[in-house]
């Protein structure tokens, strides 16, 4: 005859705990923070009065997967304070947490005073959460829950970018010949719509790209002649200065300039 026909205790339930999420649960004992074990999935459920829809307590206390998570008291958690501080070797410091733990404010005043003390800070932390993990311990067996690892999915790798293949010279050299008609036609439009002084900068830029062409080109052909003049690096340094037409009336200190010289 199996033990539960025999009134013996009921089986274990796995549950795949979230042991963080369980202690903030365990931790918190706020009158209006509600805490619940969902008992598939492992994951904490908070409800707090006066923002969570009223009707949820009811909705989740008739939902058999969901099991109400009983904080540690705060006269519990006030003991662990007065456990932990003969750990603490320092004189000056014990001193000082004795006098925080004395009246209303004691949690409060004991983390402000650890702020300063990096190491006995960590130290009481670990020793919190120890004495924690031993409360969720009890309080999981008394409810004939077993905890087991949660499953943990990994991350989505975003897909690759697709390779695109590059562009070969007989290629760019096919695209150039084809489109060089239509830049030809372009460039026409757009002088027809330029003014006389816009006209010789683009005049002058045209003629620095052809006598670095010309350049090149006598460079490649004739290896062993005397070395090539240097090239300007910038068309502004190619091209003049667009001179002034006759119709132009002369600046001031151009008439200065031409009393001067006479």
């Amino acid at each position: 005859m199996a033990d539960s026909e025999m009134g013996g205790p009921p089986p274990l339930r796995d549950v795949p705990v979230d042991w963080e999420a369980l202690e903030d649960a365990f931790e918190n004992n706020a009158p209006e923070v509600h805490s619940y074990l969902h008992l598939d999935t492992g994951e904490v459920l908070r409800v707090v009065d006066g923002i969570a829809d009223p009707e949820m307590h009811a909705r989740i206390a008739s939902d058999p997967n969901y099991m109400r998570v009983d904080p540690v008291s705060s006269r519990e958690q006030y003991r662990w304070m007065e456990r932990f501080i003969p750990m603490v070797e320092d004189p000056e410091l014990r001193e000082r947490l004795t006098r925080a733990i004395d009246g209303k404010g004691a949690f409060r005043r004991f983390k402000d005073v650890l702020m300063s003390y990096g190491p006995e800070r960590e130290r009481w932390f670990a020793f919190r959460s120890e004495r924690l993990r031993v409360f969720m311990e009890a309080w999981l067996s008394a409810h004939t829950l077993h905890p087991v690892p949660r499953v943990v999915w990994p991350a989505e790798t975003p897909p690759r970018p697709q390779e695109t293949m590059p562009i070969s010279q007989e290629q760019l050299s096919g695209r150039r010949g084809r489109s060089a008609e239509g830049l030809r036609r372009q460039l026409h439009e757009i002088a027809e719509t330029l003014g006389a002084r816009d006209l010789e900068k683009v005049t002058a830029f045209a003629e620095f790209v052809k006598a670095r062409r010309a350049a090149r080109s006598y460079t490649r052909g004739d290896a062993g002649a005397e070395s090539e003049p240097a090239e300007p690096s910038t068309p502004g340094e190619a091209a003049e200065l667009p001179r002034k037409s006759e119709d132009e009336e002369p600046t001031p200190s151009s008439r200065k300039r031409t009393a001067s010289s006479r």
